[in-house]
């Protein structure tokens, strides 16, 4: 290969690279999505595997790097790395990730040369959600970037996520780019059987969507509120704000009591103290709750124990009795909540002011209500489908998420985060009520679609009257069933090649 054409390959993989990373918010072009992988593929067909690799590696790292752009503005803002240096961390997050498209490439080019490309196109769709589900789970699991998010405005398209999660819509949306890839490298034949194969497919999501979507809706069978305090990072734990603080969101939960909710929802780590630790602020709390006859589900820090306290992220529910029911968050946010092998890379510590070091809860606690049984998950906990999942089979019927966003600006990334949950509601057919401290709030109906919002540093409360869960899907009931089958599948397919010829 000449140095012109191995620059004209890298400018291809780029750009689709590229292209892909619209499809997610906030320019959210999602069409890009269905033929953004069609050059890597048809590229990972003719090539050995250690090049696929590197190509699929190239692809994987410029989508990450162009997705996760906006956490140079938390690095810039909230840490002591000089900029362009802010980039570094940014490169090694993406350049990891992208090892996983990497891989990806040189399984689609291993079974390509060992048995044939059609064999490596009907592959796909199983090696890619084997490769997402794989990178949900290792060295603590980073979902982030999951095919199928692309779609969360496409109603139609997300239903499929009731009977195999966000992975059953990255399933697809990985079929219709192999029938796609197919066009450029296979017999006319084999071709055309393939966009049959790949348009069955996406033609049975759609009208199971669109089933979905034409049943009548439940009527709402339970009122609740959230806070929107909009409190700009720096001031949030500043012990001269907290006054400011507090009076603000006591001054949104009495407008939010004026619609008589069963339930208020303020964000996580909303309250400026240590709740447990201050009767008169516990008092005064309580006492609003009384005073609106509703229940406060508030976020705060918590600390049990004197010379070395126990720290933790924790969601109180609080009625005029007081305390009845916590729950601290189990999954918590590596280099954000605790540093991974702290005896050795513990001094990145004092390198930005958003590391702590958090004790993680142990349970998925259901909170009895009012207004029903509810799960409650903490920022980044609501991106783990399998971890909804706990509280739903728990015996949730609505699920909360509360959340804290002011890290990350007015950037991409508080969208980038909204965009997950309707995937939680579709999943388990569960309304969804999400609190965040300078947005994205929103309400989330069951079939995904976002019936409420207050968009970035607006400062208010939303309303909503919403229905209760009623049933178990097949997702609920069976979890990443479609994940297991993918690596299944991947690894039958992988040891075929080895052992078989081209055919």
């Amino acid at each position: 290969m000449t140095l012109r054409e191995r620059a004209g390959l890298s400018a291809l993989v780029m750009v689709s690279a590229f292209a892909l990373a619209l499809a997610f918010p906030r320019t959210d072009w999602d069409g890009t999505a269905w033929i953004a992988l069609v050059p890597l593929m048809a590229l990972a067909l003719g090539r050995p595997p250690r090049a696929a690799l590197g190509w699929g590696w190239l692809f994987g790292t410029v989508f990450f790097l162009v997705l996760l752009r906006w956490l140079d503005w938390t690095f810039r803002v909230y840490s002591a790395i000089p900029w362009p240096l802010t980039w570094g961390p940014i490169l090694a997050l993406a350049a990891y990730c992208g090892l996983y498209a990497g891989a990806f490439a040189a399984a689609l080019a291993w079974i390509a040369r060992r048995r044939s490309p059609a064999w490596a196109l009907l592959a796909a769709p199983f090696l890619w959600v084997a490769g997402e589900w794989l990178r949900s789970r290792l060295l603590g699991g980073f979902p982030w970037g999951t095919l199928g998010y692309s779609q969360h405005l496409r109603l139609a398209v997300i239903q499929v996520a009731e009977l195999g999660g966000v992975h059953a819509v990255s399933f697809v949306l990985v079929a219709v780019n192999a029938a796609l890839a197919g066009c450029l490298t296979l017999p006319w034949r084999r071709a055309v059987a393939g966009v049959a194969l790949g348009g069955a497919l996406l033609a049975g999501a759609l009208a199971f969507g669109a089933a979905r979507l034409g049943e009548v809706p439940r009527p709402g069978e339970f009122t609740v509120a959230v806070v929107q305090p909009a409190i700009e990072q720096p001031l949030k734990f500043d012990p001269g704000h907290a006054a400011t603080t507090l009076g603000i969101q006591l001054l949104l939960t009495r407008r939010a009591g004026e619609d008589h909710p069963a339930l208020i929802v303020w964000p996580e780590t909303s309250v400026p103290g240590l709740l447990r630790r201050e009767p008169a602020l516990l008092r005064a709390l309580t006492g609003l709750a009384g005073s609106l006859r509703t229940a406060l589900l508030v976020g705060a820090v918590d600390a049990e124990g004197q010379s070395q306290p126990r720290v933790r992220n924790t969601a109180f529910l609080l009625t005029e009795r007081g305390i009845a029911g916590r729950y601290d968050k189990i999954h918590l946010v590596p280099f954000g909540e605790f540093v991974p092998l702290s005896s050795v890379i513990g001094f990145v510590r004092g390198w930005a002011e958003f590391i702590a070091e958090l004790e993680p809860g142990s349970s998925a606690v259901v909170f009895p209500g009012p207004p029903a049984p509810f799960g409650v998950v903490i920022c980044y906990e609501g991106i783990f489908p399998e971890l909804v999942r706990e509280f739903v089979k728990g015996g949730a019927r609505v699920m909360v998420n509360m959340t804290n966003d002011a890290w990350f600006g007015r950037t991409s990334g508080p969208w980038q985060h909204l965009a997950m949950y309707p995937f939680r509601a579709v999943e388990h057919r569960t309304a969804l009520v999400r609190a965040a401290n300078t947005g994205v709030s929103a309400f989330i109906a069951p079939t995904g679609e976002v019936i409420r919002r207050m968009g970035l540093f607006e400062r208010g409360v939303l309303t909503e009257r919403l229905p209760l869960r009623a049933g178990a899907t097949l997702y609920t009931r069976l979890g990443e069933w479609l994940a297991w089958l993918s690596l299944a599948v991947s690894a039958a397919a992988l040891a075929a090649a080895r052992g078989g010829r081209r055919g």
